[in-house]
């Protein structure tokens, strides 16, 4: 059962004869009834305070709510960029790989050629010692046949000589 202040003050007791001081219980009654109030009023404070304590939390919830949420959000993002990232990257090497692999193709295929070049240099270079010592060779012996045929004039000069002067 409840009793509130007013239900203190508006209570009316018996009358008897040889009863309590009436002035006596008013004034009990009145202090219990003023201490009830103020119990009262602090009970309603207190409740009005929990009241608004309790839309803080719900609000502080709903706040912690979405900031869990955003993180997991922002979380998701970065996960999602850093494997963007990482794919852009992979794709980056792999046609810096790639390119690296056409340049290497072509260094070779150069090498190749230059190897040929050269192997083609060094043929022509054997055929034209070949020709030139075949030239020398064959204006020794037109050297040497020029000395034999003018021994051979020399010779037969000799003879005319010879036979110029036995005939005369």
């Amino acid at each position: 059962m409840s009793v509130s202040k007013i239900d203190i003050l508006n209570k009316a007791f018996g009358r008897s004869f040889r009863g309590y001081t009436c002035a006596e219980v008013d004034a009990f009654l009145q202090e219990i009834a003023d201490s009830l109030g103020e119990l009262s009023e602090t009970n309603k404070a207190l409740e009005d305070r929990i009241a608004m304590l309790d839309q803080a939390l719900a609000e502080h919830r709903g706040r912690e709510q979405t900031l869990r949420d955003t993180l997991v959000t922002t979380q998701r993002m970065v996960d999602e960029l850093k494997a963007t990232a990482q794919r852009e990257a992979q794709l980056i090497i792999d046609a810096a790989n790639a390119k690296a692999e056409a340049l290497l193709n072509q260094a070779h295929n150069r090498l190749a050629q230059i190897h040929g070049d050269i192997s083609e240099l060094k043929k022509q270079r054997t055929q034209f010692e070949v020709k030139l010592r075949s030239i020398v060779e064959a204006h020794l012996r037109m050297m040497e046949l020029d000395k034999e045929e003018e021994e051979t004039l020399d010779a037969a000069e000799q003879k005319l000589k010879f036979i110029q002067k036995a005939g005369a």
